[in-house]
């Protein structure tokens, strides 16, 4: 392919990208987020879903880490997101050698992604009431963790 046809319409030269930096997402990324989201070209690819390790912060939390996943709901009960989340575990440890505890925080009501979560290895530590808002609603969460020294399971 010659270097003219390999070029989309529209598309800026590389020479205006030559400093590109990665960053976790902000809450001031939102309508850039929701430029690509919203555009079918782009969306097409990515609509299953995301799974995320987010450090705490502050000198006591630094040993920390949330867990947090989403599936769109054609695909669940397929297995995917409890691969996910394997690989994750799997891998964030060395990543991130100081951390020593992932939490996931789950809805009581959520069975199936509680069921990830076992599946994966984590322990299921109690319930936590009235913990989260979500949607305008004090919910209790189940709370779940995995430590560096945990064997994932294989399940």
């Amino acid at each position: 392919m010659d270097e003219t046809s390999s070029k989309s319409e529209g598309k800026e030269s590389d020479d205006e990208f030559t400093e590109i930096t990665l960053r976790p997402i902000e809450l001031s990324d939102v309508d850039d987020f929701m430029e690509w989201a919203t555009d079918e070209k782009v969306s097409q690819f990515c609509t299953i879903g995301a799974i995320s390790v987010t450090p705490n912060s502050g000198c006591l939390d630094s040993c920390r880490a949330e867990l947090g996943y989403v599936l769109a709901y054609k695909y669940w009960g397929k297995g995917i997101v409890t691969k996910a989340v394997k690989i994750a575990v799997s891998n964030i440890f060395e990543e991130w050698p100081n951390l020593e505890r992932v939490e996931a925080f789950v809805d009581v009501v959520n069975k199936g992604s509680q069921r990830v979560l076992e599946k994966t290895g984590f322990l299921k530590e109690g319930v936590l009431r009235k913990f989260r808002n979500i949607k305008g609603s004090s919910r209790d969460m189940v709370i779940f963790s995995f430590l560096s020294t945990d064997a994932l399971q294989d399940h």
